[in-house]
């Protein structure tokens, strides 16, 4: 497996636009992507701050409408080199069930893919 890092980290919310302004504002953060999923509902924005290999942290808002008080943690990231022959590598694992169905295609061109962790948490394969 060619793993470089943890890519990043998705964070459920609400209110896209406030969560911006306070990971921006409070933790000075920079928003160095956004943009609307190929599903046409949910918004994503990716912040950081500004270094190329850093690990960021990516709002999701309309994920779900039923999120607790508290904030919600989606997911985690790895990068890899090959998108495709990591898919191909879990899909063959006896002891890890994949959640897509097909490697993901965003409109800035990532791609990715998830897989559950052992207690059900997803874990995304990503490529830049």
């Amino acid at each position: 497996m060619a793993v470089k890092r943890v890519d990043h980290i998705g964070v459920v919310v609400k209110d896209l636009e406030k969560s911006i302004a306070f990971y921006q504002d409070v933790l000075d953060l920079k928003l160095k992507a956004r943009m609307t999923h190929t599903n046409g509902v949910i918004e994503l924005a990716f912040l950081g701050y500004e270094e190329s290999d850093e690990t960021e942290i990516e709002l999701i808002q309309g994920y779900s409408d039923t999120l607790p008080s508290e904030a919600t943690i989606h997911h985690f990231a790895i990068t890899v080199d090959d998108i495709e022959e990591e898919y191909d590598r879990i899909k063959s694992l006896d002891n890890t069930e994949l959640i897509d169905e097909e490697i993901v295609t965003l409109p800035n061109g990532y791609r990715y893919f998830y897989v559950y962790g052992p207690e059900k948490e997803w874990i995304e394969f990503f490529q830049r």
